[in-house]
């Protein structure tokens, strides 16, 4: 018998195409925002103080329309007769002391750190200061 002879069979070599591999994300970090340093101490300007005005005898801490009386806290003595000067954002005026109450008592004098209430010419506001006129 004739020997068959065997034919070569190719096979067939399947080609792998190389594709890159993915990175894998991450999830993103949250961003921590940084203050930037403070300013050295040498750097920075000093502000000056408020000097005490001059003349300042009180604030108003209070107003009551219907009486026309005035609650001035005082950083001074204060006496009937002596001239005051009130001056706010929207108040100017000048007026003599008439009537001075403390706790609804009449009195003649008020000394410092006293709250005093006062009859005034004119609407005062709270923070309007009064000065000695």
């Amino acid at each position: 018998m004739a020997k068959k002879k065997k034919k070569a069979v190719k096979k067939k070599v399947l080609k792998r195409k190389i594709t890159k591999k993915k990175a894998i994300k991450k999830p993103a970090k949250k961003k921590i925002l940084k203050r930037k340093p403070a300013k050295k101490a040498a750097k920075k300007k000093k502000i000056p103080r408020k000097k005490a005005k001059e003349g300042l005898l009180g604030v108003v801490t209070h107003y009551f329309p219907h009486v026309r009386a005035a609650v001035i806290k005082l950083k001074a003595p204060l006496k009937v007769g002596d001239i005051i000067k009130v001056k706010g954002h929207t108040t100017d005026f000048t007026q003599t002391i008439t009537s001075l109450q403390i706790d609804r008592v009449p009195i003649t004098e008020a000394k410092r750190g006293q709250e005093i209430g006062l009859l005034v010419n004119s609407r005062v506001r709270q923070h309007d200061e009064v000065y000695k006129g």
